[in-house]
């Protein structure tokens, strides 16, 4: 497991969901404002459907693939339930630990994968960025799933899978970006819409 402070460094350009659980949600963060058909919203829980690749942001460099997933229940609570369920599941039991390590409060989570479509791949978690608002943002704090998350090592088809912890500022309510050493996804605008999109459906299914 590696630990890392924050670092917010200006560049040109923004570029980059339980089963059964009752109540309702407050979405969005950031201090976003809620717009109409923005998230910030209220709505009931177990109604979503979307899988997790509809909300994960991929990229890929020399054989390399990294998958970046919110763990926000602005997001995860639009996931099908045993979606939703699993992730919920990992954002609450490795919280408490991210921001003693991080030494800071309501920390922006995310889970993150390292898959190597080649042999004796290597890999550097603290490489992974995130962007947005104009500001670069490295992570506070890394606390690993699988266990050889340390030896940094992949071998063919294999994949280390950590959550990430980043500073809460971070806006899922505007385009935001997953960078690796240079390679950048930022495509969250299009996942936005079909977020936006699912809220809607969901608040539909509410009421009925």
């Amino acid at each position: 497991m590696s630990v890392t402070r924050s670092s917010l460094v200006p560049v040109l350009a923004v570029a980059v969901f339980m089963s059964g659980c009752a109540g309702t949600v407050e979405l969005g963060r950031g201090g976003a404002s809620a717009a109409p058909g923005g998230l910030g919203t209220l709505v009931p829980s177990g109604y979503g459907t979307l899988f997790q690749d509809q909300f994960t942001l991929a990229l890929e460099q020399n054989g390399l693939l990294v998958k970046v997933t919110p763990l926000e229940e602005s997001v995860i609570l639009l996931a099908a339930p045993d979606t939703y369920a699993r992730l919920h599941r990992l954002a609450e039991s490795n919280r408490k630990a991210l921001e003693a390590d991080a030494r800071a409060s309501n920390v922006s989570l995310f889970l993150v994968s390292f898959f190597s479509r080649q042999p004796n791949l290597t890999y550097e978690p603290e490489d992974l960025h995130i962007v947005n608002r104009g500001l670069r943002y490295r992570p506070l704090a890394v606390r690993a799933i699988t266990p050889g998350w340390g030896g940094q090592r992949l071998g063919q088809e294999e994949s280390q899978i950590a959550v990430y912890a980043f500073d809460e500022a971070i806006d899922l309510e505007i385009d935001l970006a997953a960078d690796y050493q240079g390679r950048e996804n930022s495509g969250w605008a299009t996942i936005l819409s079909t977020l936006r999109a699912e809220l809607a459906r969901v608040r539909a299914r509410a009421r009925r």
